[in-house]
């Protein structure tokens, strides 16, 4: 057998019609996370993975799961793949499907925002694979109709996201429902404490890969900062760098709140050539879905949104990824910028940095153990003033840092009004020099050592006029 034969993906000895679908698809050679996940997984070992985001670590569990699977048979689902959001399943699921193309495998997809009784139906007409958020996997179990008898894997992706989004409760609700004898695989970008106690509970003596140092964000993206004063000229450098895209390029805005992505969609949309969507949580399964498969298809260049989008959105058309908002939870800092340099692909991010963000910037920097280079705003750009107001939110979110950081701080309005403060006042009685001690007490009466009675003040009421008796008053004299 040559060389040539034994290449690539030919080296893992996949069947016929799912190499046909990887050669489709034009993966050429395994990445670092699919060479060391694909051997394990088919062998049948419990897998704990720790890989960076855009490393290829969805095909890593897919390929063998499909092997797994082989072809349709029976009617009960034999396969679960758990994910935290809608965006993160239908990723999945659109891989899946890319693969599956000659096999034919029955896979539903599971999410809120749907009726679940389609969702049910499908399961009951025959099954081989369910993908699933934890909440929509609950509410269709409740039905009391869908077995789950001969399911023999368990993949969990996006374990730290999971934690982050509180599903703990739910997954051990999940890991009740299912056989204990199955195989499992956990995947997660970083590996806090909370997703360590996870794997302890259900993945028995796995083996542990860590593909890449926790938290270090792909290579293959450009990393940079601009310091901006404040909102308005945010906006200014946001508009600068997305009038520059290329042709074939595509772009993502994250920002910290539904407000602004709705806000900043909106006026992007109208100071700019091209058509820009806008994502967030409160907006409906199909708009979400139309605003990602538009993306897609290279009809919307700039998609602004919040972290919901941040995890397993994989549009090679992304070149850019610009944070308007620093993240608050710093792992997401790597989620986000995951989203361009994708399978080797180049990228870049920009991240907008004003006074109350430092904090955040240094910490971040931690987290990924290097400094994140700084670029100047670009020249003509206008730096608008920053409006009172906005600096005042400002200097109360430095106040609140600085509290955290010593519990003693009262706050800049504090020092401030403390440093400008007059001195205290003294009664003037408290400033007359003090009597000497040999001088006797003044006496009222005459008496000599006798002390004077203690002189008394009338209340206003006491002083109030009071008519005298007749006899008291003056006889006026008779007019003649």
């Amino acid at each position: 057998m040559n060389k040539e034969s034994v290449s690539g993906f030919k080296i893992f000895k996949f069947g016929k019609l799912l190499q046909e679908a990887i050669d489709a698809q034009n993966w050429l050679e395994p990445t670092p996370v699919q060479q060391k996940v694909i051997p394990l997984a088919k062998s049948g070992k419990d897998i704990l993975a720790i890989a960076q985001t855009g490393t290829g670590k969805t095909g890593a569990y897919l390929l063998p799961l499909i092997t797994k699977l082989h072809y349709p048979q029976g009617m009960n689902t034999r396969a679960l793949i758990l994910a935290p959001t809608r965006e993160l399943v239908t990723q999945i699921v659109a891989h899946f499907q890319l693969l599956n193309e000659n096999i034919k495998l029955r896979c539903t997809t599971l999410i809120g925002g749907m009726g679940p009784t389609g969702q049910l139906k499908e399961i009951l007409e025959g099954n081989d694979l369910v993908v699933a958020t934890p909440g929509r996997f609950l509410e269709i179990y409740a039905s009391n109709q869908w077995i789950l008898k001969d399911v023999k894997t368990l993949i969990i992706d996006e374990a730290d996201r999971m934690m982050d989004m509180g599903f703990m409760p739910q997954i051990r609700l999940i890991l009740e429902k299912i056989p204990l004898k199955r195989q499992n695989m956990l995947f997660s970008a970083t590996f806090p404490p909370r997703v360590d106690a996870l794997s302890a509970e259900f993945l028995e003596f796995p083996e542990r890969l860590e593909i890449t140092p926790e938290s270090t964000p792909a290579q293959s993206v450009d990393q940079s900062i601009i310091r901006t004063k404040n909102f308005q000229t945010k906006l200014n450098v946001l508009l600068h760098y997305l009038k520059r895209l290329g042709e074939e390029d595509a772009a993502l805005v994250f920002v910290k709140t539904k407000q602004n992505a709705t806000e900043i969609g909106k006026f992007l949309d109208r100071k700019l050539s091209f058509p820009v969507a806008y994502l967030h949580a409160n907006k409906g399964t199909a708009t979400r879905a139309s605003a990602l498969s538009k993306l897609y298809k290279g009809e919307v260049k700039v998609l602004v949104t919040t972290d919901v989008a941040s995890r397993g959105l994989d549009v090679p058309l992304v070149t850019l990824v610009i944070n308007f908002d620093l993240p608050i939870q710093y792992e997401d800092y790597v989620h986000r910028i995951g989203r361009t340099g994708r399978a080797n692909r180049l990228g870049s991010s920009l991240s907008f940095v004003n006074a109350p963000d430092e904090l955040h910037l240094e910490r971040i920097e931690k987290l990924i153990r290097s400094k994140i280079n700084e670029i100047l705003i670009p020249d003509g750009l206008e730096v608008e003033k920053t409006p009172f107001a906005e600096e005042q939110e400002m200097n109360l979110k430095l106040d609140e840092q600085k509290k955290k950081a010593d519990p003693t701080f009262k706050g800049a309005f504090h020092e401030k009004k403390a440093k400008n403060q007059a001195p205290p006042r003294t009664k003037k009685s408290e400033a007359r020099k003090p009597k000497s001690a040999t001088s006797s007490p003044k006496t009222n009466n005459g008496s000599g050592g006798k002390s004077a009675k203690p002189r008394t003040f009338k209340s206003a009421e006491s002083k109030a006029f009071k008519p005298k008796s007749p006899s008291a008053l003056p006889r006026q004299k008779r007019r003649g």
